[in-house]
């Protein structure tokens, strides 16, 4: 498991770039479009947590032994 400053750094630059997307569709009067950007954008970073969360459970049964 290594956690470091890129994985911030992609879940930051996809919240970005999700907010400017959506933005830029409620200007145009998209907004069943801006919601699903929202969506999905939520989806891929919940995506990328659980992983981080999986190889911290994964770290902590190798620790402890559990078998």
């Amino acid at each position: 498991m290594s956690l470091d400053v890129n994985t911030i750094f992609q879940i930051a630059g996809i919240g970005i770039i999700v907010a400017m997307i959506q933005t830029v569709l409620k200007q145009m009067g998209k907004d069943d479009w801006a919601q699903w950007v929202t969506l999905i954008g939520f989806v891929v970073i919940l995506y990328m947590v659980a992983t981080l969360i999986n190889d911290l459970f994964e770290k902590i049964r190798d620790v402890f032994l559990f078998q």
